[in-house]
C-alpha cells in the first residue's frame, strides 16, 4: 500500500513539473485598461509578415454586439495586446510556435472576473482567426455572464471582418 502511494504522489508531482504554463500566465497585469474605438472605414484583413503568422481576434455578439458597451481585452503570452466592443475586429503578427490567449471584460462589469482562455499553435506565413463572445442578458439569455473564445473558421471570419470595424485601443493611463 506505501508503495502504490509513493508512486502516486511520484506521479502527481512529475505531472505539476511536466506543465510548465500556467493557465493564467496568459492574461496581462490585472490593472491594467484600455481605451476602444472602431474605425469604420478599415476592414481590409493584413497579411503575415515574412516569417511571421497573423492572429485575429473579432468581437462578434452578434445583431446585439453594437449596443455592448463593455470593453473587452485581449492578452497573448502573458501581455496585453488589444481591446476591443461592439463588433469589431483587430489583428496581431506572431512568431511560430505556441501561444497562450486570455480574453476578460475589462474593469467595471458588476460580476467580476470574466476570463475565457485558448492556446493555439502559430505557424509562419499562415492566418489564424479567435472570436469571443461576451454574454450576458441579451437575447433572453438568463445564465450567468461569462466570455467565449473560440476558434473561428476562416469563411466566417472574412465574412465577418468584411463588414464589422477595425477596433483601435491604446492603454489607459
Amino acid at each position: 500500500m506505501k508503495t502504490v502511494l509513493a508512486v502516486m504522489l511520484l506521479a502527481t508531482s512529475a505531472l505539476a513539473q511536466g506543465s510548465s504554463v500556467r493557465p493564467m500566465s496568459a492574461c496581462g497585469i490585472k490593472d491594467l485598461t484600455f481605451e476602444a474605438k472602431v474605425d469604420a472605414t478599415r476592414n481590409t484583413p493584413a497579411r503575415p509578415d515574412s516569417g511571421k503568422a497573423m492572429i485575429y481576434f473579432i468581437q462578434d455578439d452578434g445583431q446585439w454586439g453594437d449596443h455592448q458597451h463593455y470593453v473587452l481585452k485581449v492578452a497573448l503570452d502573458g501581455a496585453w495586446v488589444g481591446a476591443y466592443k461592439e463588433n469589431s475586429y483587430f489583428s496581431v503578427p506572431v512568431k511560430p510556435g505556441e501561444h497562450h490567449v486570455c480574453a476578460e471584460v475589462q474593469s467595471g462589469y458588476p460580476v467580476g472576473n470574466l476570463i475565457s482562455l485558448a492556446h493555439f499553435k502559430a505557424e509562419s506565413g499562415e492566418t489564424y482567426y479567435l472570436r469571443t463572445r461576451f454574454l450576458s442578458g441579451i437575447n433572453g439569455f438568463n445564465g450567468p455572464p461569462y466570455v467565449e473564445l473560440d476558434p473561428l473558421d476562416s469563411d466566417e471570419a472574412k465574412y465577418l471582418i468584411s463588414f464589422y470595424p477595425l477596433s483601435i485601443s491604446s492603454a489607459k493611463k
